[in-house]
């Protein structure tokens, strides 16, 4: 997909024409809400939304929270100046009516010329502007894959009546990701906002505040890192028992299944259609694993089941052994001993 495409679903590169004509014969599309999809980064949130997204009267939006590589100011016009920002009614003004926009698909043209000003890049508007135009008048629904949304998740399905699904990835595994990345995280952003240290990241303050005023090994880092959002995932799960919680390793074990499962909890329809394309991205012809650009096609093409295992090739027993005594307090709401050795066994599925 070209990095160009911020917001469509993988369905309008792949077979638009099949799924044009499920979202016009669909007569779902008025009654189900927009979806958020979240949880930590590398925890496989990409391909969730994008296989949720080929339902008929969802429009894929991807990270509109983020920094760095948010889409277009017409696909959303809010500015983010932290990583993970916590949005809650004390300080919406300034992300309410934009994040808002997005939701309903409602384009906003004056932040879209901000985003192309040449000639050159006209096009790229008005592609924008058709398809929230197109997707509005059929009564389709956003969804927004955001992980850097996670804990501003409350806030989002409060004021904007979204579905929530989060996404729980295996200590081990994240760590690896972010290990084989390289990816380091600007941890001053979190005690820039005094809001989520206060009611979200307090037990970890004086972690965090080591973290930020000198550099740690990257594996101790990626630990911290899990251990601030899957504290607060644990919150979510007790606080709200109408969001889905599910586990890459399970849907990642049994896709299909996984996915069915998924879309019969949101309302979505599922179709034979639906079931080709999950298999094209996760059956045993894809590759295990990757070095595939991040936000590239090719890294979303997997072979699902034995992704599941791939941080036992990228740590060290030591480091997986380091990894799980810092995260059990924490992981063990998630992960059993055999999730660590065997083949983990479904325990999110409720």
């Amino acid at each position: 997909m070209p990095e160009n495409m911020p917001f469509g679903t993988p369905a309008q590169f792949i077979h638009p024409e099949e799924k044009a004509a499920q979202d016009v014969a669909n007569p779902l599309m008025d009654s189900h809400k927009p979806v958020l999809v979240s949880g930590s980064h590398r925890s496989g949130t990409t391909w969730v939304g994008r296989m949720l997204a080929e339902a008929p009267g969802l429009l894929y939006v991807h990270e509109p929270f983020s920094v760095t590589d948010a889409p277009s100011r017409g696909v959303c016009n809010a500015k983010f100046d932290y990583w993970f920002t916590y949005v809650t009614r004390r300080n919406e003004a300034a992300f309410y009516e934009p994040i808002r926009n997005t939701v309903r698909l409602k384009y906003d043209l004056a932040g879209g010329l901000q985003t192309y000003r040449s000639i050159k890049t006209t096009s790229e508007l008005l592609r924008e502007y058709t398809c929230f135009l197109k997707h509005r008048l059929k009564g389709s629904k956003a969804l927004i894959k955001d992980p850097i949304a996670f804990f501003s998740a409350e806030w989002l399905a409060e004021r904007f009546d979204m579905k929530v699904v989060m996404v729980i990835r295996h200590p081990a595994a994240f760590v690896s990701s972010i290990k084989k990345l390289n990816w380091r995280h600007p941890l001053p952003h979190f005690l820039a906002q005094p809001d989520l240290m206060r009611e979200r990241l307090h037990p970890f303050a004086d972690e965090i505040r080591d973290f930020a005023s000198r550099e740690h090994e990257l594996i101790d880092e990626a630990i911290l890192l899990w251990k601030l959002i899957h504290h607060t995932m644990i919150q979510y799960r007790a606080s709200h028992t109408d969001w889905i919680f599910v586990r890459h390793e399970d849907l990642s074990r049994d896709p299909i299944a996984g996915y069915q499962e998924l879309y019969h909890r949101l309302g979505l329809e599922f179709s034979a259609r639906i079931q080709r394309v999950i298999e094209r991205y996760s059956g045993p012809a894809n590759p295990g694993d990757t070095d595939a650009p991040v936000g590239s096609e090719e890294i979303l093409m997997r072979n699902s089941a034995s992704n599941i295992w791939n941080w036992k090739n990228r740590l060290t027993a030591s480091e997986i052994e380091r990894i799980r005594r810092a995260v059990q307090d924490i992981s063990n709401a998630f992960y059993s001993d055999a999730d660590w050795l065997h083949e983990p066994v479904p325990i999110l599925s409720r």
